[in-house]
């Protein structure tokens, strides 16, 4: 899987602005879904047609990842932004960013009175080289993703983005994997969702639109592994987290339980999850239409809403045998 995660994570693709990534997404399961779809708000729909004798179920991971927007351009050629998503100051100064076209900028600091302070978004700025602003390249509500490349480091994955595209990675491989197999009780939709990083918007208008059974989100989660983190009971390499409450969302009580059935049938190491912060497309398709059982498989991330967010590879093959395994055969709530 490293050259399809490489290929997804490198890609641009900020939240509204998923064309991009949503291309090489389709590519890439083209020959293993029954139908494909994009619907208005931009999300990916990829049908895997079960017997009949099973739930629907939609599957969702996010193609969108954090980025930034530009607001103005000074006289001298300097580019002002705001956020899109997540986006925290101290990960700012000195990243280089990449708008779609291809134009490349750095973002740094106004002078600070202390090298040991940190300024708030609003005294940083992006630099693309312009020396007027008649001659800058680029426009104001011009948007850009953060620029660093695929590593792995002894079994460790690291790049921007894993957020959300180690998920979608996931979900393309479950979907090679099932097609291979060639049976599944359900009708699985397999959605590749927009603007999850601004509100879950893309997952909330699929999940109202499908209808289904059973919803269940791919999606990264924090760990509580690394010197002096938060407490929390996930670890890196310990296996994907069965996420049982989120800030948004408690999952079903009965997927859970299934969720964890087939882990331990199939000798699949896994970890329960409670995220006091945050949330994933779950929320959203829980409580779409008249609502659904919904959960949430998470993959353990390090650094999330940074430029060098780290994943393990055995979270990540476990993940997908988990995914596989629950959509392979029946779903009992």
């Amino acid at each position: 899987m490293d050259e399809l995660i490489k290929n997804l994570v490198e890609a641009y693709g900020p939240s509204g602005f998923e064309d991009n990534i949503r291309r090489i997404i389709n590519d890439e399961i083209a020959s293993f879904a029954d139908e494909i779809s994009i619907d208005s708000m931009g999300n990916l729909i990829a049908l895997k047609k079960g017997d009949g004798s099973g739930l629907s179920v939609m599957v969702a991971a996010h193609m969108d990842e954090i980025g930034i927007m530009t607001t103005h351009i000074t006289e001298n050629g300097f580019l002002r932004f705001t956020n899109i998503g997540g986006v925290r100051p101290q990960t700012l100064m000195g990243s280089r960013i990449q708008f779609s076209d291809g134009t490349t900028g750095v973002i740094y600091t106004e002078k600070m009175d202390s090298w040991n302070g940190l300024h708030g978004q609003d005294k940083h700025y992006i630099d693309v080289g312009a020396t007027s602003k008649e001659l800058c390249p680029v426009g104001v509500g011009w948007a850009a993703s953060f620029v660093r490349p695929f590593a792995d480091i002894g079994g460790r994955y690291i790049s921007k983005s894993m957020d959300d595209r180690i998920g979608c990675a996931v979900g393309v491989e479950s979907l090679r994997r099932i097609s291979e197999v060639g049976t599944t009780p359900h009708d699985i939709f397999f959605v590749f969702s927009v603007q999850e990083e601004v509100g879950t918007r893309g997952a909330q208008t699929a999940a109202n639109a499908l209808k289904v059974d059973v919803g269940i989100a791919l999606d990264v989660t924090l760990t509580g592994d690394t010197p002096e983190a938060e407490t929390m009971a996930v670890d890196l390499g310990a296996g994907p987290a069965i996420k049982v409450k989120d800030s948004g969302m408690i999952s079903h009580a009965g997927l859970v339980r299934q969720m964890r059935s087939r882990a331990e049938e199939r000798n699949i190491p896994y970890q329960m999850e409670v995220l006091e912060r945050g949330s994933t497309d779950a929320r959203s398709i829980q409580i779409a239409g008249a609502g659904c059982a919904a959960g949430c498989i998470s993959i353990p991330c390090r650094y999330v809403h940074t430029q060098s967010e780290m994943v393990d590879a055995n979270d990540v093959e476990n993940t997908v045998q988990l995914l596989v395994e629950i959509l392979s055969n029946p779903i009992t709530l």
